[in-house]
């Protein structure tokens, strides 16, 4: 999975730089990100992913979601993927929510942003316009290192034109009932926490579609 992670919703500045499609095309927005997206522990259908898709059909908002997460991915195993995916479903957004699992083990910083910056890039590179998820670790990680993983996603959104999500599991891991929002292993959301993940993430990538 990834580590503690949650959101606010802003939007980097950058962020409607890439050149959209054919005026009149359905956005696609691909989703690459690891057991918070996959629906880890959770009956299908309920996760953030499968749930934003249903808004968009409820608000009559013509898009298409491909979820190509993978539970336990890396920065790096996303990077691998995604030249494929790009090829395959052409999408207009993509939304990275990966960089937990770099630090649950022990990955370099300097690697997990790596990728990133790469990641948005390529995406960029086919005309898509890029959501970063921000993630955090627990304090016993070290204040240090939690800091600097945590300011790794902003600091990358702002320098390549992503929008931001500042911590995907806001309302879910920062909350003094935490422990009511986690599966049984305390790292993965229940199916109670999906719809504020959801609500997290919204506001930053409903303005992207038009």
């Amino acid at each position: 999975m990834a580590a503690h992670c949650s959101a606010s919703a802003l939007a980097a500045k950058g962020a409607a730089a890439a050149p959209p499609r054919a005026s009149g095309t359905a956005s696609v927005v691909l989703v690459v990100g690891d057991s918070l997206s996959a629906e880890y522990g959770l009956p299908r259908g309920s996760g953030w992913v499968a749930l934003l898709e249903r808004r968009l059909a409820a608000q009559g908002i013509a898009a298409e979601v491909v979820n190509a997460s993978v539970s336990g991915d890396t920065t790096a195993g996303g990077r691998n993927r995604l030249a494929a995916l790009l090829q395959r479903h052409q999408p207009t957004h993509v939304v990275l929510e990966l960089g937990g699992n770099d630090a649950l083990r022990g990955l370099p910083l300097t690697s997990t942003e790596a990728n990133l910056v790469a990641m948005t890039r390529a995406s960029r590179a086919v005309g898509a316009r890029v959501v970063i998820t921000g993630m955090q670790v627990p304090p016993n990680y070290g204040r240090r290192y939690a800091e600097d993983f945590a300011a790794l996603f902003g600091r990358v959104a702002q320098a390549e034109g992503a929008a931001l999500v500042p911590f995907l599991l806001a309302g879910v891991a920062d909350v003094p009932d935490a422990a009511d929002w986690f599966q049984s292993d305390r790292i993965h959301p229940n199916e109670r926490a999906h719809p504020r993940i959801l609500d997290n993430v919204w506001p930053v990538l409903r303005p992207l579609l038009g």
